[in-house]
C-alpha cells in the first residue's frame, strides 16, 4: 500500500523535511502533502478574487481558497501529522485535528511536553502524541512496514 501523509501545522521549523527525509531513508512508500507553507503566499491566496479594504475580508477569502487545498488533502490522506510549535498558536492545526477527528481520520500530534495541558482534547482524539519528527518516522515505519 502507498500511504498519503498530510503534514499540518507550524511552518517555522524544518520538522516536515525531517519526517520526509526519514521516510525516504527508510524506503517507505509515502507521499507527503501539506498546506501552503509560504506565509505570504497563504495570506494572499484570496487576492486573486479582488482587493479588499478590510483585512478581515482578505483573510476570509484567503482562508476559503486555502481551505480547498487543505480539505481535499485531509480527506484524501491515510494519516495526518499535526504539529504544534511553541512560538505561535496554530489555530489552523487545531482545526485540522478536529476535522480529522470528525471524519474518523487517524492523526498523530507532534509537540513539546509544555503543550500537553492546552492540547489535552486534541491529543485525546489522536492515535499518538509524539515529541520529535524521529518518533513520527518510527510510527510510520511500524504502521507501514510491520509484519
Amino acid at each position: 500500500m502507498h500511504w498519503e501523509i498530510y503534514l499540518s501545522g507550524e511552518i517555522h521549523t524544518d520538522w516536515r523535511d525531517q519526517i520526509i527525509d526519514g521516510a525516504e531513508a527508510a524506503g517507505l512508500p509515502t507521499t507527503f502533502t501539506s498546506a501552503v507553507t509560504d506565509h505570504e503566499a497563504s495570506d494572499a491566496a484570496g487576492d486573486l478574487l479582488g482587493e479588499e479594504a478590510s483585512s478581515f475580508w482578505r483573510d476570509h477569502k484567503s482562508s476559503k481558497v486555502n481551505g480547498i487545498r487543505t480539505r481535499t488533502q485531509l480527506e484524501n490522506c491515510d494519516l495526518a501529522v499535526i504539529r504544534f510549535g511553541d512560538q505561535f498558536k496554530q489555530w489552523n492545526a487545531a482545526f485540522d485535528a478536529g476535522f480529522c477527528a470528525a471524519m474518523g481520520k487517524p492523526y498523530v500530534t507532534l509537540h513539546d511536553e509544555n503543550l500537553v495541558h492546552p492540547l489535552k482534547e486534541v491529543d485525546a482524539a489522536a492515535m499518538a502524541w509524539t515529541r520529535t519528527p524521529g518518533q513520527v518516522v518510527e510510527i510510520l515505519k511500524y504502521v507501514i512496514m510491520a509484519r
